[in-house]
This record gives structure tokens, sequence and C-alpha cells, in this order.
């Protein structure tokens, strides 16, 4: 179901499932969209070099993706803070698995929190945080 006002939120509602593009060729992109082209980004091998364990997403890409759920779930939402702590690096050509709960809806300013968290197909927390987002009051 899409939310598309306030009215719609229930507490304590999980948001779909989200599993973003963590492909190499995805991140490589957006690495060098920002700027940030480079082996840690765009080569696993080059990544292993300079002492990680495979080509990492970067982690404003993550809060992208968590954004992105967030509108996927909610539209018409306005995003407007995200917390996030980061626990273990996304690694590019991993499935990263998002899911977020509703932990608190304020009816009368419109606003609803959640808890998000990232995980990969080990059941390993990867990030995790808060968002708060604003929706129509009608």
């Amino acid at each position: 179901m899409s939310i598309t006002t306030i009215h719609d939120v229930e507490f304590g509602a999980e948001l779909p499932v989200f599993e973003p593009d963590t492909s190499l060729a995805n991140v490589g992109v957006f690495a060098r969209a920002v700027g940030w082209g480079g082996p840690r980004f765009e080569s696993h091998e080059g990544a292993r070099k300079e002492g990680f364990p495979g080509a990492l997403v970067p982690g404003i890409m993550g809060m992208g993706f968590l954004t992105s759920a967030i509108h996927q779930w909610a539209p018409v939402g306005q995003v407007e803070h995200v917390d996030t702590v980061f626990r273990a690096p996304m690694l590019a050509d991993t499935p990263a698995i998002i899911s977020a709960v509703v932990t608190d809806i304020d009816e009368d300013d419109g606003i609803v929190e959640l808890d998000m968290t990232v995980k990969n197909t080990k059941d390993e927390t990867r990030v995790f945080g808060t968002a708060r987002v604003k929706l129509p009051l009608s």
C-alpha cells in the first residue's frame, strides 16, 4: 500500500523490504558522479589492495538507498532527516536488504519516525538508523 497522508500510517507497521542495486557498475557510476572515482569504489581487487574486503558502497549512496526505500513506501513524503550508524562496510555486488518500521507518529504535524536497517544476506547489520518523514495531513 502506498502512503499518501499521515492517516494512512500505522504505528509498528513495517515498510516493504527494499533491495537496491549494489552492483559494482552502479556503485562506480555513483562514485564517479560525486567525484569519488577510484579503486575502493570501482574495483574489488583495487579495494583489497587498499585493505578493504572488496569494493565499497559509499556511505552517502547507502543513505540514498534508505531515502529510496522511504519514497517507495510514501512517494509524497518529504524526508526531513536521516541519521545513520555504519556498523560495517556495505560491499558492492552484495545484496543489501533494507527494512524499516514506524516507531512514532505525530498526526498533528504529519511527522513519522522510522527505525531503518540495512542487512546483507547473512542477516548481518551493516547500517542502522532513523528517519523523520513529513506527510500530508489530508
